[in-house]
């Protein structure tokens, strides 16, 4: 099972109670992994208002998951 290192912003980050995480999961892909972290600590935003960065480069939620690898959960931010 591949151990990832996890970044939350904004509105997951205030109901995960922490900025950044690693996880050990049975995920295959991002979106399955969001569905793991969304059951697990009660996240209100669906997967398809978010976007996934796997190394520093957005990714597509269907991407490979590879142990090790770093992770960063964007929500919809508002600019004023």
């Amino acid at each position: 099972m591949p151990k990832l290192q996890i970044t939350y912003y904004a509105v997951l980050r205030e109901q995960r109670g922490l900025s950044s995480e690693e996880v050990t999961t049975a995920a295959r892909t991002g979106r399955e992994l969001y569905a793991e972290l969304a059951a697990r600590h009660q996240f209100s935003l669906p997967v398809d208002r978010l976007r996934l960065a796997i190394g520093g480069e957005f990714a597509s939620w269907e991407t490979p998951l590879a142990d090790g690898a770093k992770l960063v959960l964007i929500p919809p931010v508002a600019g004023g």
